[in-house]
């Protein structure tokens, strides 16, 4: 049977992870699932950031030599759009992005659908019950997985009002903030009993939109869990058998970055 080569290679590349050995290698045919939304000026940040994202033309156009040429030039949050937390984000202690290791960004997925649970309910909060309904149907969530929930928001993500509650900007639309989240408790059931890689979803944040203490970002940060948030697609991915790789840029310092992340799909 012929291998995913440039799979294999990433999972080589990065070691395996604690305790665990290397993943097996994926087989041909794969599908590749873009799970990014776009940057661009309408790109979904934290209200109370001065600015978003932007892109400025330096040159666009016919150089004096007569060949073609285009550069840009641009700016934005770290916080915002498809993005990674780095553990620093809620841990003085834990990892800067540049810091956080490859094994946490490329491995198995499980995707965990609460998509009906949610509803229309913008204060929902992901609970353990539901995590624990998902493993009698597939089984034990793995140690070391990442593990990704899909509440279906993304739906809304082109909306500013409905993604986030609302359309103020500054730190008076804070306590406006409406949207899914993962409860706390759950955050700490999973630290203590399935240890994941990497914790994302499809929502602006973690924590849900009410949050005022932040609690599953300090649970989650404080075991150097990075997380993954305003991920995109998840409805095109089974509940296991993909494989994620989440590549933020490399900020030395930084607290988080915009992520490009994609995940493998298994063929038979």
């Amino acid at each position: 049977m012929r291998t995913n080569l440039f799979l294999t290679l990433l999972l080589v590349a990065c070691g395996p992870a604690p305790d665990k050995p290397v993943e097996p290698m994926i087989a041909f045919p794969t599908e590749w699932v873009d799970l990014t939304h776009a940057f661009d000026a309408n790109t979904i940040y934290w209200p109370n950031n001065p600015t978003g994202f932007e892109l400025d033309t330096q040159y666009n156009g016919m150089t004096p030599g007569g060949w073609y040429y285009s550069s840009n030039q641009l700016s934005a949050p770290e916080h915002g759009g498809t993005h990674m937390d780095a553990p620093v984000h809620f841990a003085e202690q834990g990892n800067t992005a540049e810091r956080v290791a490859l094994d946490r960004l490329i491995g198995p997925a499980c995707v965990i659908d609460v998509s009906e649970e949610v509803g229309e309910d913008a204060d929902h909060l992901i609970s353990v019950a539901v995590v624990e309904d998902w493993e009698n149907r597939h089984g034990p969530i793995p140690p070391n997985s990442i593990l990704l929930f899909r509440t279906g928001w993304d739906r809304y993500y082109d909306d500013r009002v409905k993604c986030l509650g609302t359309a103020e900007h500054g730190e008076a639309a804070i306590p406006q903030l409406h949207f899914p989240g993962i409860d706390p408790e759950l955050a700490q059931w999973l630290v203590d009993n399935r240890k994941p890689r990497a914790v994302g979803l499809d929502t602006p944040s973690l924590d849900y939109g009410q949050s005022t203490d932040f609690r599953s970002h300090r649970i989650l940060s404080a075991q150097n869990i990075p997380g993954f948030e305003n991920v995109a697609n998840l409805d095109r991915l089974p509940p296991t058998g993909a494989h994620v790789v989440a590549l933020p840029m490399k900020i030395k310092g930084g607290t988080g970055g915009p992520l490009r992340i994609v995940a493998a799909l298994p063929g038979s």
